[in-house]
């Protein structure tokens, strides 16, 4: 890949106010009761499908370092297909996945309805903040051409 523009440098203030929504989120996600853990699930899931191999390393570390296993860690791109996760983690990837795929489909009702019947009003508002977040980090990320080395 050649260089590019590492536009976290080029324009520093935007992405420190990144950062302190990206803060934000967080607070929220704890306020509402969304676990560091499930955060960290969240931050690989909508990375995997964005293709941010620099924010899936760096999520999935966190996640493992929070007490996260391995299995689960594995299984996110096939959540769906096991039993490895609560009502309310299968929620939140849901409506995760959703807006990290906004352009397919934007966030439909057979998506919304369900995940409404399971998660608060403070939840649903905390995971798509957090969404919004990551999703914006993978966007400067990809675009700079962050390097993933060994």
């Amino acid at each position: 890949m050649s260089a590019r523009v590492n536009i976290s440098k080029a324009h520093t203030d935007t992405y420190k106010a990144l950062g302190k929504m990206s803060e934000a989120a967080t607070k929220a996600a704890e306020a509402a009761d969304i676990s560091p853990q499930l955060c960290e699930l969240l931050k690989i899931r909508a990375s995997q499908l964005n293709g941010c191999a620099y924010c899936i390393r760096v999520h999935t570390r966190a996640a493992l370092k929070l007490g996260e296993t391995t299995d689960r860690v594995s299984l996110l791109t096939n959540w769906r297909e096991t039993e490895y996760f609560t009502a309310v983690e299968r929620a939140s990837l849901a409506l995760t996945e959703a807006i990290t795929m906004i352009s397919d489909r934007q966030v439909p009702d057979d998506i919304y309805v369900p995940v409404s019947q399971v998660l608060s009003e403070e939840q649903i508002s905390a995971v798509s903040w957090l969404t919004v977040a990551i999703n914006s980090y993978n966007r400067v990320n990809i675009t700079s051409g962050y390097p993933v080395k060994p």
